[in-house]
């Protein structure tokens, strides 16, 4: 059986959804999978073995320039990939208005959640299956449920498996050596409400440090890069790691003793490499989104915020760039949490 999946972002959204892969391989071997994933993130759908390729999207850019895009040929060349063979079921694990797009591109009968269960409604007119699944369930489980619904095999009870092997991944040349036992600390996040304060960071760089760690700091981008170093710029032991591809970040995590992580994808990426990690929340519903798998320990801010997903809270100390959402989370308390779940010295 062939299967294409539609599930564009984001990273950690991605991961969520390779035990959906792994269910389906163990009811139905002879399985393949192809993924239609934004080209930021296509490293994340070919780490599963059973994902033989993907169709990228640039939806960002298309998004901006739609009419270019289709003058230059690459929406037209985007359509012909994404049918240009027969697939026995399409399922867009998304549910949004940026998949369900997509969806409607595809001439094969899409499958999808139904009108109540999706993330946009309108997304589910894109669907010619609808599926109704436990919306008060982790982003993980959700997308199991839905897998099986739609290849019509029985929900396994077992826990959720990754079924990713990264051992493959090298490391990448470094103007440093790799040390031998070494922290990541995940700084970076995309939303201003989910930074954890520069200062608590270089407090706890030190904390490890003292403690005869090794502490690498990976960034997305230049402002990140930035930060990393300010970080850093505490120990000669901590490292701001230039801007990698996620390949070689998959090395880095798979190979660190443990991992401080902000909410964001790498720290997802702990979770499915199986390192321990302790990742930093703000307003996030850890229930629904939160980091998923073994040795993975949430500390929540107190502060009061209700869930949400704003790229902005209205304080104003937030509005100036220092956000406060998770100024309550001590270093002690973090440090405290991942000294339980690291392997002995």
């Amino acid at each position: 059986m062939k299967v294409l999946i539609i599930k564009l972002t984001s990273m950690g959204d991605l991961m969520h959804a390779l035990p959906a892969i792994t269910d389906a391989a163990r009811a139905m071997p002879e399985i393949e999978f192809d993924w239609v994933v934004d080209q930021g993130f296509a490293d994340v759908a070919l780490w599963h073995p059973n994902v033989k390729s993907v169709i990228k999207t640039a939806h960002r850019q298309w998004r901006k320039n739609p009419i270019t895009a289709w003058q230059d040929g690459r929406l037209s060349k985007f359509y012909r990939q994404l049918n240009a063979q027969h697939y026995d079921v399409v399922i867009d694990l998304q549910s949004n208005l940026k998949s369900a797009v997509v969806s409607f591109l595809n001439k094969g009968k899409i499958s999808g959640l139904d009108k109540n269960y999706c993330r946009e409604r309108p997304a589910h007119w894109a669907y010619h299956y609808r599926y109704k699944v436990n919306l008060q369930q982790h982003s993980i489980e959700k997308m199991r449920e839905l897998m099986a619904q739609a290849l019509n095999y029985a929900l396994p009870k077992t826990a959720a498996d990754y079924g990713v092997d990264l051992t493959a991944y090298a490391l990448p040349k470094l103007d440093f050596e790799l040390p031998s036992r070494y922290l990541v600390f995940v700084h970076n996040a995309s939303w201003l409400t989910k930074l954890w304060p520069l200062v608590s960071w270089q407090k706890l760089v030190l904390l490890a440090t003292g403690q005869g760690y090794s502490v690498l700091l990976p960034c997305g981008n230049d402002t990140e890069y930035k930060r990393a170093q300010q970080i850093a710029s505490v120990s000669a032991r901590a490292f701001a790691l230039p801007r990698l591809g996620l390949n070689n970040v998959a090395a880095i995590m798979l190979r660190a003793q443990g991992a401080i992580c902000s909410d964001t994808g790498l720290a997802h990426l702990a979770a499915v490499v199986n390192v321990p990690a302790v990742t930093i929340y703000g307003a996030t519903d850890t229930d629904l989104i939160g980091t998923y798998g073994q040795q993975q320990q949430h500390i929540v801010s107190n502060m009061g915020c209700s869930p949400c997903y704003k790229r902005h809270c209205s304080n104003e100390q937030a509005i100036n760039k220092e956000p406060v959402c998770m100024d309550n989370i001590s270093v002690d308390q973090v440090w405290y949490r991942l000294e339980s779940i690291l392997p002995a010295k």
